[in-house]
């Protein structure tokens, strides 16, 4: 653990409401915590293209999950719509991280919209798995939950040979036309645990069912949950910072119960902090998903430092350094005006990244 100074910090001799002295609280700060490199990327595509453009952008759905990053860019002149229909003919439309269909994509096309391919690369390569054994006549099974946007636009790749598996307790209801053909694939962001219990049953039925050709649930959403996990036993509360919509900041409140902490709560933002939470708390553990911005962390550790939990100690359990590319549209655009197409990586306290 890496002890981080906190110039808030309150001493034992603070006193508590009743006038009695309080030792220091202490935060427990899990790393990896917040932006992965497919929402830095998908952020900067955002920016990138307002800054190319101008206002209006398009964007369908949410770029990311995270109300914070969708009103600031908002505010900049992107405009968030729930299909394509919504888009002007010839504008430019933005396809969010969390990948889009092949119909999506046609109905673009049919309205000559110009498009930025945002989604993630990782969310891509489930999509090309889907594609490669619908080819080869399997039965997929799509571990994930019914309705969010990513299970969407995988199970749009091949509609008539994908099932969806909200979780364990579904696998009995799932039906194959051959159990000796039968492979999982899963949505990027679900907790590791619950997905390898379903394949677990899933594989009592079909015992001869094939794993994907590597691991879809994606490092970053593995990384920051195994962080929680490292930490939680040592808390008494756990903050996670992320919005309701976001999968794998859900997640991670459900991993930091479930590794033992006592308690656990999602905020957008630290005054959505109910400040009872914190009654004969002793250790704060805090974590962000990976559509989360530092700036709402550090409002986060502001607000505990100014009730007495001013020591803080980093609890890291990987490194990240994975970037990448821009979206090739973009970067062609970007070449036409002559900058670099490669993004920089900020310091990931806003949404302003470093100049290219």
């Amino acid at each position: 653990m890496t002890t981080l100074p906190l110039a808030t910090a309150r001493t034992s001799a603070d006193a508590s409401a009743d006038g009695t002295a309080q030792a220091p609280g202490r935060v427990l700060l899990a790393a990896p915590r917040g932006y992965c490199a497919g929402v830095d990327r998908a952020v900067i595509a955002v920016e990138k293209a307002l800054a190319l453009h101008g206002a209006p952008i398009y964007v369908r759905k949410e770029i990311v999950h995270n109300k914070f990053v969708v009103e600031t860019l908002s505010d900049r002149g992107a405009i968030f719509v729930d299909e394509t229909d919504e888009v002007p003919e010839g504008a430019r439309v933005v396809f969010s991280a969390h990948g889009v269909s092949p119909a999506v994509v046609a109905a673009a096309e049919a309205r000559s919209l110009q498009t930025i391919d945002a989604t993630c690369p990782l969310v891509t390569k489930v999509h090309k798995e889907a594609v490669r054994f619908a080819s080869d006549d399997y039965d997929i099974l799509l571990i994930g939950h019914d309705g969010h946007e990513e299970v969407e636009g995988t199970a749009g790749e091949a509609p008539e040979h994908i099932q969806i598996v909200n979780s364990p307790d579904e696998v009995d209801k799932v039906t194959v036309r051959d159990p000796d053909k039968v492979i999982w694939i899963s949505q990027t962001t679900l907790s590791v645990d619950e997905t390898m219990e379903t394949v677990r049953r899933l594989r009592e039925r079909f015992p001869t069912l094939q794993d994907p050709p590597s691991d879809d649930i994606c490092y970053a959403t593995q990384n920051r949950q195994v962080a929680v996990k490292k930490l939680a036993p040592e808390c008494d509360l756990v903050i996670v910072v992320g919005s309701t919509n976001s999968s794998n900041s859900v997640r991670l409140v459900e991993v930091a119960l479930n590794a033992g902490a006592r308690a656990s709560y999602l905020v957008d933002y630290a005054k959505e902090i109910d400040e009872s939470w914190l009654d004969g708390v002793r250790t704060v553990g805090v974590s962000s998903g990976a559509s989360v911005p530092e700036i709402l962390v550090d409002e986060v550790l502001a607000y505990l430092a100014e009730r007495g939990y001013g020591q803080v100690e980093e609890v890291r359990t990987a490194t990240e350094d994975l970037m990448f590319s821009l979206p090739r549209e973009l970067r062609a655009d970007l070449k036409k005006a002559g900058e670099e197409t490669h993004p920089k990586r900020g310091n990931r306290r806003s949404l302003t990244v470093n100049p290219v």
